[in-house]
């Protein structure tokens, strides 16, 4: 009798510590969706903004390990107008935007793409920058079409915008590849050093990282870079759903960096053109 008297109080102990944890992941989103938390930024005078280190040219860390790129130079321009100094934080990209909510980052701001799926969970700034999906090969493959990857792997970086479009149109690419499933990486870094080492025959990955990359190579002229047909998309800053405030102090802020030639001077810096900018001065 005692013992099915403690298993019964066990059993009730276990079911209140899953009511209680799902109890506080409601509030923790709960919050995450209403509260503006500008103002504690405002007094810390700092934003923690996460961010994946390998994303050239976005975010990277150079050879003596120091972190620059489009972003870096972007943010720290944004947040110098408001006396606010960005930090920023390495995580892992699979779990950003559990990061985001946990408020262990303030930020997600690495060339990160505007989505239906990842709209239903967090904010995002005006739009800033355009991207496309290429599919990035060795000119040895005799590779020209997302057809000649018929049996072939193809690479995919995780919880990537490349890697919602393949699963959301198969019969762009999908079908064709090896298995119909492709290998997933951590960063693309990892990725482009298993196409050079012929590992994979194609990579699947955003094009402002592709043209950076390649162009940095020893033999840019080896590579094949294939448009294939997927749209284009928009980089932005992504934040909690309750931060309207920093909302319109980003898009402001991106709305006078414009007006001023500094947003197309850091354009220009590290792409050489400020073709892609979705952001323009006003007159």
């Amino acid at each position: 009798m005692k013992k099915k008297l403690f298993a019964v109080i066990t059993l009730l102990a276990c079911f209140a510590m899953i009511l209680s944890a799902c109890g506080d992941q409601k509030s923790v989103a709960q919050e995450a969706n209403t509260t503006d938390t500008w103002s504690t930024i405002q007094k810390r005078h700092r934003v923690i903004i996460g961010l994946d280190d390998t994303f050239v040219p976005m975010g990277f860390r150079q050879k003596d390990g120091k972190l620059v790129g489009f972003d870096i130079d972007l943010a720290k321009a944004v947040f110098k107008q408001y006396g606010i100094e960005a930090d920023f934080q390495p995580i892992d990209w699979n779990m950003k935007e559990t990061e985001l909510r946990n408020r262990t980052i303030d930020l997600i701001w690495n060339g990160y793409t505007i989505t239906p799926e990842r709209s239903k969970q967090i904010a995002f700034s005006r739009p800033y920058l355009a991207n496309r999906q290429v599919l990035v090969t060795k000119k040895a493959d005799n590779i020209t079409s997302f057809k000649d990857m018929k049996g072939k792997v193809l690479g995919v970086q995780t919880s990537s915008s490349g890697a919602s479009l393949l699963d959301q149109h198969p019969k762009m690419l999908k079908q064709y590849i090896k298995n119909q499933t492709p290998v997933m990486y951590d960063s693309f870094n990892n990725a482009l050093m298993d196409l050079d080492a012929k590992r994979i025959q194609g990579l699947l990955i955003d094009s402002v990282y592709a043209n950076y990359y390649i162009q940095h190579e020893k033999d840019p002229a080896s590579y094949r870079t294939i448009e294939g047909g997927f749209t284009g998309e928009d980089f932005a800053v992504g934040m909690r759903k309750g931060d309207k405030t920093m909302k319109r102090k980003i898009d402001a802020a991106f709305q006078k960096l414009a007006n001023d030639g500094e947003l197309q001077k850091i354009e220009k810096k590290w792409f050489g053109t400020d073709r892609n900018s979705l952001v323009t001065p006003k007159e």
